[in-house]
């Protein structure tokens, strides 16, 4: 009776090939953490522009409404790189960033606030548990440094209604009169604990933000 089955070098050619994939695949299951801080903040800067476009808090009327710009800001806390998303909903610039806990965006992968506190706590008394841990970028991917560059060398940078970049003076503008409008592009350069460095561009008029040197970004 005959039977199938697999000759010795068929098997020998079959280990050979699993051992060159495994050798190919395992180094990328390695975390990138200079590659995951990039998609973070990239993703944080489109989000913040993303609710200036889709939640007008504009009120034409009053003259410290640019204030009230949907904005992301760069702090430090225990010493570490951290960011903040919101609104200075009542323009009254009170608090850590001139965004209160409860005028922070919510991080919709975690249902969290996207808040943190400049100084020695990170959670400015509130609960830990209430404030999304993909804010603190120093403590998850070890960023040492944040430098803005160009037309952002300010710690602030928000979008208007139509998503225009806005540096700077409109966090305390009180005159409508466009304070702050972003004139030129702007890099901001964040420097990894290895010493290690990625850059986020933001495209002044539209926007606009990209990975340099991922163009696919």
């Amino acid at each position: 009776m005959k039977k199938n089955a697999f000759t010795m070098l068929e098997l020998v050619f079959v280990i050979v090939v699993l051992g060159i994939l495994a050798a190919l695949t395992l180094p990328r299951l390695d975390r990138d953490l200079k590659q995951e801080a990039a998609d973070n903040l990239l993703s944080a800067f489109r989000y913040t522009q993303h609710l200036a476009l889709s939640d007008d808090r504009h009120e034409f009327d009053d003259p410290k409404w640019q204030q009230r710009f949907w904005h992301i800001y760069f702090g430090t806390c225990e010493g570490k790189p951290f960011y903040v998303i919101g609104t200075d909903d009542d323009k009254d610039g009170a608090n850590n960033s001139r965004i209160e806990f409860s005028e922070s965006a919510i991080d919709p992968a975690t249902g969290k606030h996207m808040w943190g506190k400049d100084g020695n706590d990170c959670y400015g008394g509130q609960p830990q548990s209430d404030i999304s841990p993909t804010v603190f970028v120093g403590k998850t991917y070890g960023i040492t440094d944040i430098n803005g560059t160009g037309g952002c060398t300010h710690s602030f940078l928000g979008f208007d209604h139509l998503g225009r970049p806005y540096a700077s003076s409109f966090t305390t503008s009180t005159t409508p009169d466009n304070s702050g409008y972003m004139s030129s592009d702007c890099t901001y350069n964040f420097t990894m604990s290895d010493g290690t460095q990625f850059a986020i561009k933001i495209i002044k008029e539209t926007g606009y933000a990209m990975i340099v040197d991922q163009n696919q970004s």
